[in-house]
């Protein structure tokens, strides 16, 4: 009889070439700087909505997954409103272990290689000035909200998270402990990641060139195209005689307002030509 608990095959049958295609290297200053934590980029990932997968234990033991609204405390904690109407807030009542997963947005054709954060923990009914808090706060990320979330069959509860499980797609992937990430912050400059991208692109195609040859490692770069920004640094997708690559360059320091963006790109700007000349 076979075992089917060992019949699995323990890793990806493509070669990793085909996942991880080789790319070159550099063969300059590099400057990646600091990278956002596992716990960063999940706190940042549940800040960009408000709208996800709540899985609970139904009666019969199966788990039961459902679209939720939700909100978040100071320190992370989802704030959930949910009625006994709804199978997810009956289970609740009878067994509170619960987990969310936080989905942002397909990139491009394919979904799985777009980012999201499980979040797993049990769920307490808040009391006293906790429930007054969860409750601002669930009303203030749903108005609708302030019609039904005193009705007698919704009820508040708050997700403690015990385990966080990110993934930012194909090969990027990470755990936090709950300390971590109720100590962490959501990047403050994520709301204008996407009107930065398509201006560098659009009007700064010659810095972003500047940037990859200064700090990129790639001295022979033909072009240099931005496909991600965060307080620490700019994503540069660059194309070299020697092929196409990837290279990421730190700020001078972290971004610390909503509108630091600009002030960054250009400080960098200004020291890659220095650097180059």
């Amino acid at each position: 009889m076979t075992d089917t608990a060992t019949s699995f095959p323990t890793d990806h049958a493509a070669p990793a070439e085909v996942l991880n295609p080789p790319m070159p290297e550099p063969i300059g200053p590099t400057h990646e700087g600091r990278r956002r934590s596992a716990a960063e980029e999940a706190r940042t990932l549940v800040a960009q909505t408000n709208v996800a997968t709540l899985a609970t234990l139904s009666e019969d033991g199966h788990p039961w997954g459902s679209l939720v609204s939700y909100a978040t405390l100071a320190d992370g904690s989802p704030v959930l409103c949910v009625s006994l109407l709804a199978e997810h807030g009956r289970n609740l009542r009878a067994d509170q272990r619960a987990s969310l997963v936080v989905a942002e947005p397909a990139r491009g054709g394919d979904p799985l290689n777009s980012g999201r954060v499980t979040l797993a923990g049990v769920a307490q009914r808040p009391t006293g000035t906790l429930e007054a808090t969860a409750r601002d706060a669930y009303v203030q990320a749903h108005p609708p909200a302030r019609l039904y979330a005193g009705f007698g069959d919704f009820s508040l509860w708050v997700l403690r998270v015990d385990r966080v499980r990110w993934v930012g797609g194909y090969g990027r992937m990470d755990s936090a402990d709950a300390a971590s990430y109720r100590a962490a912050e959501p990047d403050p400059v994520q709301g204008q990641t996407a009107y930065a991208i398509a201006h560098l692109n659009a009007d700064h195609a010659d810095a972003l060139l500047l940037m990859a040859r200064a700090f990129g490692g790639h001295p022979d770069a033909l072009s240099a195209t931005c496909t991600g920004a965060d307080r620490y640094g700019i994503e540069l997708r660059v194309v070299t005689p020697r092929g196409e690559t990837r290279a990421r360059i730190g700020f001078a320091e972290p971004i610390v307002e909503p509108d630091g963006l600009r002030g960054a790109t250009v400080e960098l700007t200004r020291r890659s030509r220095a650097a180059l000349a």
